[in-house]
């Protein structure tokens, strides 16, 4: 099995490089952008097949970016982190995609463990599963 590849979307550095810590001593392939642009970049270059997306980015939102990430490629996963009282944003995420979110401060176990269950679900036989609250 080749290494699955998750993009990690936050204008916050420290974020971006704990998950990529996190992430990548889980065996992915991680990537990271600080914005909407670079984060289209990356999905159209590299086809990742897990987006960790923070709603709250300046210039081009987290929604915006769902929205274009889904039209480049509807089967990469997306998982989106919120701040707190964003749950209007929540639906619409999910309507457009999304698979669930995290808020912040959110638990990084949770969030691997979330994410090891979105990829690794694929191997066996395509089986869905719900988590979360």
């Amino acid at each position: 099995m080749e290494n699955k590849k998750v993009l990690i979307v936050d204008d916050q550095n420290g974020i971006r490089i704990l998950l990529m810590e996190v992430f990548s001593s889980e065996g992915y392939t991680t990537f990271q952008a600080p914005n909407g642009k670079l984060a289209l970049e990356i999905v159209r270059n590299e086809a990742p097949d897990l987006v960790l997306l923070d709603m709250k980015i300046p210039g081009m939102d987290g929604l915006e970016i769902l929205k274009h990430v889904k039209a480049i490629n509807k089967e990469i996963k997306v998982i989106m982190m919120t701040a707190y009282g964003e749950l209007d944003m929540i639906k619409e995420a999910t309507d457009h995609g999304a698979l669930m979110h995290f808020t912040k401060p959110f638990d990084i176990d949770e969030m691997r463990m979330a994410v090891n269950l979105q990829l690794r679900s694929d191997e066996q036989s395509g089986g869905w599963y719900a988590v979360g609250s």
